[in-house]
């Protein structure tokens, strides 16, 4: 614009302003258009200037987000882990396939109510249970959503050992203290016959190992391969402490010939002691 005015003052305003009054009005103007057009020379300069400055703030964005580009593929790379074989579909040595009573064998008695309590979620039921420490005769609680009343559960984790009416009694026990009149009663080993009636009697539903294994035959492959995942975590061999909730460790006994699993937190945790060749004959 300045130029413009700077054009105007010394080119075009004398070429009409003649004459003997107003043509003395032209060299007049001359000096105010030098000035505006070296105001317009400063400021076509300075915008200049300006836009060549400004050039790489323009493309500061276009090279901070060039490097975000491959992010996919690597995202892709941390995910491949998660697509190799699961120890589910791949079984360690010594490990069953396929659901037997030896895997309820190999386990250890946390292994077998973690099962337990998959199996129950399975079938759309709200759990809830805790690793160690006194339970009040309750192992799993089981909510229903077609039921306000929950339901209880008891695991007993034993091999050659049937379970007795007394144990039955003091599970019935625990069902009147929640006010409930019905319950579980799960074993990885079998009931006496005064313990089964008993059960019937009371409105304890007794599972055995054998009833167990074919609950679990109803499932599809995949929920029963899920269900040998959870069997078979960590060191499913090995007992946990009742007391603590940790891993026991094998040790050697100085009264007799035979070793033990002890807590590795002994003395601090005075948990049992659990004499290996009745490993799963005891909690």
């Amino acid at each position: 614009m300045a130029i413009f005015v700077g054009i105007l003052l010394l080119v075009v305003a004398p070429a009409f302003l003649k004459g003997p009054i107003v043509g003395t009005l032209g060299p007049a103007l001359r000096p105010a258009g030098w000035v505006a057009l070296a105001i317009g020379a400063v400021l076509l300069g300075l915008h200049y200037v300006v836009r060549r400055q400004a050039a790489p703030v323009e493309i500061e964005p276009t090279a901070v987000r060039a490097p975000a580009r491959p992010a996919p593929a690597s995202t892709a790379e941390r995910r491949e882990p998660v697509l190799s074989p699961s120890p589910s579909t791949a079984p360690h040595a010594g490990q069953e396939s396929q659901w037997s009573p030896a895997v309820l064998h190999a386990i250890e008695w946390r292994r077998f109510e973690a099962l337990c309590e998959a199996l129950y979620a399975q079938a759309g039921f709200t759990t809830r249970s805790q690793s160690h420490g006194a339970d009040g005769g309750v192992d799993i609680w089981l909510q229903s959503r077609h039921s306000d009343v929950p339901r209880i559960v008891q695991c007993k984790h034993w091999q050659s050992k049937a379970v007795g009416v007394k144990e039955m009694r003091e599970f019935f026990g625990v069902m009147a203290s929640h006010q409930l009149k019905s319950g579980t009663y799960v074993t990885s080993s079998t009931f006496s016959a005064e313990a089964a009636a008993f059960a019937k009697a009371n409105g304890i539903h007794a599972q055995d190992g054998a009833a167990l294994l074919r609950l679990i035959g109803q499932r599809t492959p995949e929920q029963q391969a899920a269900l040998l995942a959870v069997a078979y975590e960590g060191e499913y061999w090995r007992p946990t402490c009742a007391s603590c909730g940790i891993k026991m460790v094998e040790r050697n006994s100085s009264k007799n010939d035979g070793s033990f699993w002890g807590c590795a937190n002994y003395p601090k945790c005075r948990g049992r002691t659990i004499p290996k060749s009745k490993t799963s004959a005891t909690v």
